[in-house]
């Protein structure tokens, strides 16, 4: 009897399978429960709290000023970004007006932050994919942004520089000149970027089409940033939504740069709106946008009137306010509820992660995937664990 009249019954059984929570394509100690069906996985379960530390109720037994370096524990690689949020929400229950100067300087900490925290997002991307050398060239350029930021405020990860009523200091002699500098340097190299994974066959093949989030997917399940950004139309009418632009602070909104949203001329073939491929590309594209606003932050710098800080109340006045900002990763947002009596310390703290809600979205995204595409399709999420956990 012949191969070709053999009928093979072929069976196989689930099986559930633990990715993390030591795992590096995880990014922090997040575990994912897997049901597999061979190569298929059926069931996606992400597991927190390996990371959780309690911040929101610290926040709720000191005082403001003294819950600043908290918040860079929470996005990490974007402490800056972390950082203003806070100070917002609590500038804005106080109805602190802060000087023109510290604005200026607070956009330029925070866009300088945000290339960063994409150039890391970008390089470990790549590293989940398979390929070493963008992850190099990425630590390189952030190890000069760190420089100016050790330079700014003495430290390279948590700053606590934006603080409430401003900017811890006033920038050193010489910053400016050495910022100019650095863009002038890392503007061209993006094009090594994308001749690295952007344009990269291999790198194409691992993220077009797979992954994809719709639009009305991700508004429903509350996504933001990036991800939310690369699952939107321009042809079809959809908003360019960072609320850089729709509910501006610090004056953003006397700034210019583009919001990216797809459909972009760059994409290949077999790409479609929403996929790893498009959430990659964002990013690339909002590291372009962060250099103009950095450019136009130092050009108003010499100008802007009013100090770099001023001071802030002792105690907090009843009542509560909610602010979000355009953090790297998506809308971060802060709760603050003052007590009645005018205490020094906050009734509530409440911290809206936007990589909460990213995440989310996970198990949708990696039902029917092969077992090789949920590091593909985690990695383009861009997530940070101390943000989602607290």
């Amino acid at each position: 009897m012949s191969l070709d009249t053999v009928e093979f019954d072929v069976r196989t059984d689930e099986m559930l399978i633990n990715m993390g929570p030591q795992h590096p394509s995880t990014h922090g100690v997040l575990r994912l429960v897997l049901r597999t069906d061979g190569e298929i996985v059926r069931e996606v379960v992400p597991h927190l709290g390996y990371l959780h530390r309690c911040a929101e109720k610290i926040g709720e037994n000191v005082t403001p000023i003294q819950f600043i370096p908290y918040t860079d524990r929470m996005d990490y690689l974007a402490g800056m970004n972390m950082n203003l949020g806070y100070s917002l929400a609590v500038e804005k229950l106080c109805g602190m007006v802060v000087p023109e100067k510290a604005q200026v300087i607070r956009v330029l900490a925070c866009e300088l932050n945000r290339i960063a925290s994409h150039l890391v997002g970008m390089g470990a991307y790549g590293l989940d994919l398979g390929s070493f050398s963008p992850f190099l060239y990425a630590f390189r350029e952030r190890e000069h942004i760190l420089d100016l930021f050790e330079d700014l405020c003495g430290a390279r990860l948590t700053y606590s520089y934006i603080t409430i009523g401003g900017v811890h200091d006033d920038l050193p002699a010489g910053f400016v000149a050495r910022c100019r500098k650095f863009l002038d340097y890392f503007e061209p190299n993006i094009a090594d970027y994308h001749a690295m994974l952007t344009d990269n066959h291999i790198f194409v093949k691992r993220t077009a089409g797979v992954g994809v989030l719709s639009r009305d997917m991700a508004i429903n399940y509350g996504c933001t940033g990036a991800v939310l950004r690369a699952s939107l139309d321009r042809t079809k009418g959809d908003p360019l939504w960072d609320l850089r632009k729709i509910e501006p602070n610090c004056g953003y909104e006397g700034y210019e740069f583009d919001v990216p949203v797809p459909p972009f001329d760059r994409a290949p073939p077999g790409a479609m709106i929403g996929d790893c491929w498009h959430r990659f590309f964002v990013r690339m594209l909002e590291v372009v946008q962060s250099v103009r606003i950095c450019r136009q932050a130092l050009d108003r710098y010499p100008s802007a009137s009013g100090a770099h800080r001023i001071e802030p109340p002792r105690t907090l006045p009843g009542g509560e306010v909610y602010v979000e900002t355009e953090a790297p990763r998506g809308q971060m947002g802060f709760h603050v509820v003052g007590r009645p009596n005018k205490d020094a310390v906050p009734l509530r703290v409440r911290a809206r992660s936007g990589c909460f809600s990213n995440l989310s979205v996970v198990e949708e995204l990696c039902r029917g995937c092969l077992l090789g595409d949920i590091p593909a399709i985690l990695g383009s999420l861009d997530i940070v664990m101390g943000e989602i956990d607290r």
